[in-house]
């Protein structure tokens, strides 16, 4: 028999498979426990945490980068003097709070300004030929970054201010640094405190918010921080959550994250600092455990398996097997000698079963008396009662019994109930950081942009295209760059045709939506472009930069904060972390209503909110938050809308219901995969075969009998055959003439499929 045919194997699956299902259940529910501080709220900390510390690596690496391309665009000639430079290339930045200008070959300072710079251990002479990451340092007691740039000027001609002198270099190589204060940390969701931590864990920066205090935070969090930093080795972007201690009915959660890059080399990595968040949360006494639950299902599983498998048994098995044996037995007996062929056709067939079984147990015995020359052919009534089949769909429906609580009715989480406030209030609080990341990279789009209109003024057509191809170069960012004069007209373009321009050029700067339909949305910073001195304001030129959606798109994704979507005034989405049409509506009424309710009155700016919504996949975390209550996107009345299913969160309640269903449909897939497998391979065959042998005991000797298989229904059919060709062989020798003995026994014949 072969391994997969027969009635062996579905029966024996059925039960096995049924039995490993209890056994998963056992395992899956088991294994679900509401700790006090659910497992989902100290992913939710260490995720704010790597979301703070991101938020500062991009801070970092915008300033550096932008101290480098100041020195870079450095109009420098022959008579500029190392004060003149240094005047020029830190007089417009207010963040600078000391500066200093060395020259790289000898380390000489050549001047300083602001504060006083520390200079220990910097050797200019040695720094490597690429970019120079800052540093952090410790001036007056406070710390800073130190940030790099290299600076060159053409050979000096006539320089008296300089004591250093190299007649012999075309250019003159210097090093410029700027000290500024660590970028501004923020602290996101009521009772939070974030902490910027250096490699031995003091704190360097500390942000509390709402009514936390900054010695609220427990004391060993921070060493218990650093400790796990620095034990995740050189992996980049790694995070983690810690628990602190329990006051009253409240414990400390923390999480931290390492402010080095994710994604390959980058400023930050040497700096080894470490974000610190934490906040207490509520402390629950009450304790789910599903064990006993698990062990209630697995058992009445099993003893589904256990109960369809002795059915199954007993009403299909063994009767099979019996008529397989009685068929063989009948075949024997027509194709072998008399004395024998007596012997074996003179037991009569056992009906065994019912249905189809039966059927075929009572036609076989009339062939038997046919064979024996005792009875001539029996027509038999047409098929009353029960089969088979019905036997199979019953095992579905037991099996169905046992599923369709499973998956509809047991362990149901309350909308309302099932997500912990403080996971609502941690996904409000990603909102509020994945906010101020997009205003972040708006706000430095302007800030570059008003940087690049500002070298417009007074050069050639030439040069202005050249200072905005770099600006292009220089800020990916951007699909293209134009002029636009005040008719609207397009006077100077660099890089892509834009998407569409404006009809009616705005007053001041800022950032705006160009359009207001079409396949991609057009956002635009623009900034106004200063007349020369002592020339009429006529020209009256705008710049504008567009914005590629991509790169948008690019700073919206965060880890587990599910999908993130920008939407316009109007709730109209103009950008997302999924796939998302443009100025389409939310996916669900209720992110519009959320996104309408951060607006707590016309005209205000509004504040975050979030609140559980109920999908047809279940529970999501939904929050919502104003884009911008200042600066340039502040006009816009942009929102962002996140939404996490809670399936993803790691609540206790909402797993246990996943694996619930996930156990009822494992039940009612085996069942129905297995009693089908049986249907297909017994219980079809077996029906084809009841017609086929009340034909033949109803004098059909014309239909040639075919097996399909090669299993026990198989067996019988060939059995079956043989029968046929013996009783027409009888028939033609009765037909030829009368016989005074039994006929001579047929040749035994073997089929082949």
């Amino acid at each position: 028999m072969p391994m997969l045919g027969g009635v062996r194997p579905p029966i024996a699956s059925l039960v096995i498979l049924l039995l490993v299902v209890a056994a998963l259940t056992v395992i899956g529910l088991g294994g679900v426990h509401a700790a006090p501080v659910p497992q989902a709220v100290l992913n939710g900390e260490q995720q704010i945490a790597a979301d703070t510390a991101q938020s500062l690596r991009t801070a970092i690496d915008a300033e550096a980068s932008t101290v480098r391309r100041t020195a870079s665009a450095y109009a420098a000639t022959s008579t500029s003097t190392p004060v003149t430079t240094l005047k020029a290339l830190t007089s417009a930045r207010k963040a600078v709070l000391g500066s200093a200008l060395l020259d790289r070959h000898t380390g000489t300072l050549l001047a300083a300004g602001g504060r006083t710079v520390p200079l220990a251990g910097v050797d200019a002479a040695r720094t490597a030929s690429g970019a120079i990451p800052p540093r952090l340092v410790t001036s007056g007691g406070s710390p800073q970054l130190l940030y790099f740039a290299r600076v060159t000027l053409p050979a000096q001609q006539d320089d008296p201010d300089q004591d250093y002198q190299a007649p012999n270099r075309p250019d003159r190589q210097w090093l410029l640094l700027v000290s500024e204060a660590l970028p501004s940390l923020t602290a996101y969701g009521d009772g939070r405190t974030a902490e910027v931590l250096d490699t031995s864990g003091t704190a360097l920066a500390t942000a509390v918010h709402d009514k936390a205090s900054p010695g609220s935070a427990d004391s060993g969090l921070s060493a218990a921080a650093t400790r796990a930093a620095h034990g995740s080795g050189a992996a980049t972007d790694a995070s983690g959550s810690l628990l602190g201690d329990t006051t009253g009915s409240r414990r400390t959660v923390a999480g931290w994250a390492q402010v080095a890059s994710a994604t390959g080399p980058g400023d930050t990595d040497h700096l080894g600092l470490v974000v610190l968040t934490s906040h207490p949360v509520p402390a629950t006494t009450t304790t789910a455990d599903y064990s006993r639950f698990a062990l209630e299902a697995a058992g009445s599983l099993a003893g589904v398996a256990l109960l369809l498998g002795l059915a199954l048994y007993f009403s299909v098995q063994r009767p099979l097997l019996r008529l397989y044996l009685s068929a063989g037995r009948l075949a024997r007996g027509a194709t072998q000698d008399w004395p024998t062929a007596s012997a074996e056709l003179s037991r009569p067939v056992p009906v065994h079963g019912f249905g189809e079984l039966a059927r075929i147990g009572r036609a076989l015995d009339s062939l038997r008396g046919q064979l024996l020359g005792e009875s001539g052919p029996q027509e038999f009534p047409a098929r009353r009662g029960p089969g088979y089949r019905a036997l199979a769909v019953v095992g579905v429906l037991v099996v169905g019994f046992w599923a369709m609580p499973m998956i509809f009715l047991l362990n149901r989480v309350d909308t309302a109930t099932a997500v912990p406030a403080a996971v609502l209030a941690d996904q409000q609080a990603r909102t509020e950081i994945a906010t101020n990341r997009i205003r972040q990279s708006l706000d430095q789009s302007y800030t570059d942009l008003t940087a690049a209109a500002g070298g417009l003024p007074g050069r050639s057509r030439a040069a202005q295209a050249e200072v905005l191809r770099r600006s292009l170069a220089d800020h990916k960012q951007y699909r293209s760059l134009y002029l636009l004069d005040r008719s609207g007209g397009i006077t100077l373009r660099v890089g892509d045709t834009p998407l569409r321009t404006r009809v009616h050029v705005p007053d001041g700067g800022g950032i705006t939506t160009v359009n207001t339909s079409g396949r991609i949305p057009a956002i635009a910073a623009y900034a106004q472009v200063r007349a020369v001195k002592g020339k009429a304001k006529a020209a009256g030129v705008v710049l504008f930069g567009e914005i590629d959606v991509k790169a948008l798109n690019s700073v919206l994704p965060r880890p587990k904060l599910g999908s993130v979507w920008v939407t316009d005034g109007h709730e109209k989405v103009l950008a997302a972390s999924v796939g998302y049409q443009a100025f389409q509506s939310l996916p669900d009424p209720g992110l519009t209503r959320l996104a309408r309710s951060t607006q707590s009155a016309p005209g205000t700016a509004g504040t975050a909110t979030s609140a559980v919504h109920l999908t047809s996949s279940g529970p999501s975390v939904d929050a919502a938050a104003p884009l911008a209550q200042s600066g340039p996107t502040a006009r816009l009345g942009w929102h962002v809308v996140t939404a996490e299913p809670a399936a993803a969160l790691q609540i206790p309640a909402v797993q246990a219901e996943q694996r619930t269903m996930l156990a009822g449909i494992l039940g009612l897939a085996v069942g129905a995969a297995c009693l089908g497998w049986l249907h297909v391979v017994v219980v079809r065959p077996l029906r084809a075969v009841a017609v086929l042998v009340e034909r033949l005991a109803g004098g059909d000797r014309r239909t040639v009998l075919h097996p399909v298989n090669h299993d026990e229904i198989g067996s019988v059919t060939r059995s079956l055959e043989l029968i046929r060709q013996a009783l027409a062989e009888r028939g033609r020798a009765a037909r030829s003439g009368p016989a005074a003995v039994p006929s001579q026994p047929l040749r035994e014949n073997t089929l082949q499929r």
